[in-house]
């Protein structure tokens, strides 16, 4: 089969370049400056190390996120991942990652997502806004007396996204347990933390059991409708066989909301703090302009956002930049190194607050732009922006920080401030 040219103009390669293992503790913690001179070496870059294609180049990662040659189903890769000892687990449970929208290609993907489309709208997620707000103040009443030390990502950045997103998916308050606990574990799964075979079978038996509890979930809401997203959704007559998605379907679906809700705007809410905390005069500018809030959590979503990178697989031979991709290649979109390419973004490692012009690639882009983007937006703004209104005082508590240590997320473990 001939292959499908992508041509782009890229940087010459440098002269020198010395590639380093991405879950290197050190390159974890610190990404920036090597992802750069990765990109800068060469946009598209095969890693043996990885058995993978780097791309970092801006305009490279937009390339593959449009071509359908560049695939985003990739459950039998982390199939392939399970320990022998485990794989007892893992058929059902990779029937139902099977069935998660970012693991599918169009059409499949667009059918999938269409179903979901309206009450992910920025206009049908406005209405929580009130109750974010609320719920954040009442939680930081508890939780952060002004004056007192403590950790944001303890304090707020995680337990009120989990809040939020629990009441609009419909999860009772007494069930919220469990439920966040599944999604940690299919985290492990989906984030690659899981290495012992013990922790891929807690991980694929609570995936198994994520599905199960929202199977039955969906049942009551069939039985006795509320105002919460999945009433929503079976309200809109798509679900069901022959209807437009199918029942197992969508409880597979769930499952995937499920464990995005939470994760991503947590850290989405900490770096953005951290960003702020950090740099005084734009920090200064956001409590002269409130509706700077907005424009902070977005530059954070280009330079340190929640998520470094999405992984693909080449559906079929394609030239990128010159490079051969060989179907079955493995493909890591670098967005975290995309976001600071200088030929997209002026000054691309400075953090400013009324930055404009320029898409970021913090929540993808295309079909796979991330479906809960406006309720992402809409949390992180809430949190960061009561924290800079009613705390003056706020203030970091000592300078060194810690991250988790993952291929895809950007998380830290803590953030220590004063009140």
């Amino acid at each position: 089969m001939t292959p499908t040219a992508i041509t782009t103009a890229g940087p010459a390669p440098a002269a020198r370049f010395t590639e380093r293992y991405l879950l290197d503790p050190a390159v974890n913690a610190a990404p920036y400056g090597y992802l750069n001179a990765l990109r800068d070496h060469a946009p598209v870059h095969w890693s043996p190390m990885h058995r993978a294609w780097l791309v970092t180049g801006y305009e490279q990662v937009m390339r593959c996120l449009r071509d359908p040659a560049v695939s985003a189903d990739r459950v039998r890769p982390l199939m392939d991942a399970v320990p022998q000892g485990a794989r007892d687990d893992a058929g059902r449970a990779f029937t139902i990652l099977s069935r998660w929208m970012v693991f599918n290609d169009p059409p499949q993907h667009r059918r999938l997502r269409q179903v979901f489309q309206e009450q992910f709208a920025a206009r049908a997620v406005a209405r929580y806004s009130a109750f974010t707000e609320r719920a954040t103040r009442a939680m930081l009443t508890r939780r952060a007396a002004h004056g007192r030390t403590g950790d944001i990502t303890a304090d707020i950045a995680r337990p009120l996204p989990a809040l939020v997103f629990a009441r609009w998916l419909g999860v009772p308050q007494a069930h919220a347990p469990s439920f966040w606990y599944w999604n940690a574990r299919v985290g492990d799964l989906v984030l690659g933390a899981a290495q012992e075979e013990s922790e891929y079978r807690t991980s694929l038996r609570s995936l198994v059991s994520l599905e199960e509890y929202l199977a039955g979930l969906v049942a009551e809401r069939r039985a006795e409708p509320k105002d919460d997203l999945i009433s929503s959704v079976l309200a809109g007559g798509r679900i069901g066989d022959g209807v437009g998605v199918g029942e197992e379907e969508f409880v597979g679906m769930l499952t995937q909301m499920a464990f995005a809700g939470g994760e991503t705007t947590g850290n989405l809410i900490a770096n953005t703090l951290l960003a702020l905390l950090r740099r005084p005069d734009q920090l200064r500018a956001v409590r002269d302009e409130p509706e700077l809030v907005a424009a902070a959590v977005e530059e954070t979503l280009r330079l340190d956002g929640p998520s470094k990178m999405s992984i693909r697989t080449a559906a079929r031979d394609t030239v990128l930049d010159g490079r051969t991709l060989r179907a079955g290649d493995r493909i890591f979109l670098v967005t975290a190194a995309a976001n600071r390419d200088p030929a997209r973004f002026p000054d691309p490692d400075a953090f400013d607050v009324r930055r404009t012009g320029g898409t970021h690639l913090g929540f993808g882009f295309g079909a796979h732009f991330c479906i809960g983007a406006a309720l992402a937006r809409l949390v992180a703004c809430a949190v960061v922006g009561v924290l800079v209104r009613d705390y003056p005082d706020l203030s970091l508590d000592g300078t060194r920080h810690t991250w988790q240590l993952s291929l895809l997320n950007r998380s830290l473990t803590a953030l220590p401030v004063r009140y």
